[in-house]
């Protein structure tokens, strides 16, 4: 007898959208059978129309646990994301105290998410001036690559590489064949904001610092062979720089995340800083030239970039605001929004947020509904109004751009290799080569 079968005639596979059962046995996908077929099964739960999706995938998520906790922890973090139909998340190694620098940070941060995680758990590790000794090591305990930043982060305890560091950094990674996630802004072309406005915020980050620092990861990644994947695209001027890369077969890519594809910087109200973030948001007309780069496949991976913190730090200026977005459960119905008012289908928005994203971090067993995958599966209504209450989400603080905004799309059920998500945590560390 199987133990699971999930019906729809909207099951989003690799392969595109069509009516199946898949049949799940234990953790894992063991088939996908006829929306139809006859199937002796425990439990058989039919979908109908509403789609069926893998578990999203979300691979740039700061939970802040340990230390800041009171920004956002396990507990609430992965309750947000499994109510956002995301079944794995990756945390980022900066604004935990301590930072996950070297092993044993990282066993301090196991230590604080251990039976708290209602989703699946990975970890990036942390590259900073003088820890070159301590990646290998980190790597071979099961981060699955390396944040760094090429400016100020905005936490003191994870100052950024300068060009020289960034350069052994990945002279090391490429060794053990590993991976460099990077925030790309050149600081030599960043500004200090003037005032409280976000006209003086954006200004004092432009584009030509993503494009400047950009093209220096990718000579690094040319002359070192490292991969190198870079975060937060937020704008279209690194898009002719990426291409060029990835058509010369360096092994660089890149994302952008929901609030660069959503939101645009004409829409920003003056003192509302939960829009804030590094780097910014940017024009409606360099948002449609993103989701040109995303369509065509430059930018592979959309994921959130969560960055929470409390409300008190959301100061209504600019200048002095925390920089930083949460969306982990609302990423889904605010991309499906946009990308079905732009043509797209639910196979693309997988693609973007599950497969990706799985493939980029090369975490197994993710990111696609198909056999011998785990059973991570979202049950989506795509035509569902959704009207945002902050108040009403599980991240731990009500701060977010998104709170008032009507979305297209809920997320109804999210199971978690076979058992649905439903208050008491299931989810697992994911640790990568060992």
């Amino acid at each position: 007898m199987i133990d699971l079968v999930v019906r729809s005639r909207r099951t989003v596979t690799p392969e595109g959208e069509r009516a199946a059962a898949v049949a799940v046995q234990g953790e894992k996908i063991t088939a996908l059978y006829d929306y139809a077929a006859p199937l002796d099964a425990a439990e058989d739960i039919d979908l109908r129309d509403l789609a069926l999706l893998p578990g999203l995938v979300d691979t740039h998520v700061h939970v802040n646990e340990p230390g800041r906790t009171h920004w956002e922890g396990f507990d609430s973090a992965t309750r947000a994301a499994a109510a956002g139909g995301v079944t794995t998340i990756l945390d980022m190694p900066l604004n935990s105290l301590p930072p996950t620098v070297n092993v044993e940070a990282f066993e301090a941060k196991l230590r604080a998410a251990a039976g708290q995680c209602h989703v699946d758990v990975g970890f990036w590790g942390g590259a900073v001036p003088g820890n070159v000794k301590d990646l290998a090591p980190l790597r071979e305990r099961g981060v699955y690559g390396f944040k760094c930043f090429m400016s100020p982060s905005g936490v003191d305890e994870f100052p950024p590489l300068g060009l020289a560091e960034l350069r052994l950094a990945m002279e090391e990674i490429a060794g053990f064949g590993g991976v460099m996630v990077v925030h790309a802004e050149d600081p030599a072309l960043l500004g200090e904001p003037g005032g409280p406005a976000y006209r003086e915020f954006l200004e004092s980050r432009p584009g030509a610092s993503e494009r400047s620092a950009v093209a220096q990861v990718v000579r690094l990644a040319r002359e070192t062979g490292a991969r190198a994947h870079i975060l937060h695209v937020s704008s279209a001027d690194c898009l002719d720089v990426l291409e060029a890369a990835q058509a010369e077969g360096l092994a660089v890519t890149a994302e952008t995340c929901p609030h660069y594809l959503t939101l645009a910087a004409e829409q920003v109200p003056e003192g509302e800083t939960a829009y804030k973030c590094c780097p910014p948001i940017r024009s409606e007309s360099n948002r449609d030239l993103l989701w040109d780069g995303l369509a065509r496949g430059v930018l592979s991976c959309v994921v959130s970039d969560h960055s929470p913190s409390t409300a008190e730090l959301k100061v209504p200026d600019f200048a002095a605001a925390w920089g930083g977005i949460a969306s982990l459960q609302l990423g889904l119905p605010a991309i499906w929004t946009e990308a079905s008012k732009r043509g797209y289908g639910l196979r693309d928005v997988v693609r973007w947020m599950s497969s990706n994203p799985a493939s980029m971090a090369e975490i197994s067993g993710k990111g696609g509904i198909k056999a011998g995958n785990d059973a991570d599966l979202v049950a989506f209504d795509p035509v569902a109004g959704n009207l945002v209450d902050a108040s009403l989400l599980h991240h731990k603080n009500p701060v977010t751009p998104y709170h008032g905004r009507v979305l297209r799309g809920a997320v109804l059920t999210t199971w978690l290799r076979g058992r649905p998500v439903d208050g008491a945590p299931h989810g697992r560390f994911l640790l990568g080569e060992q």
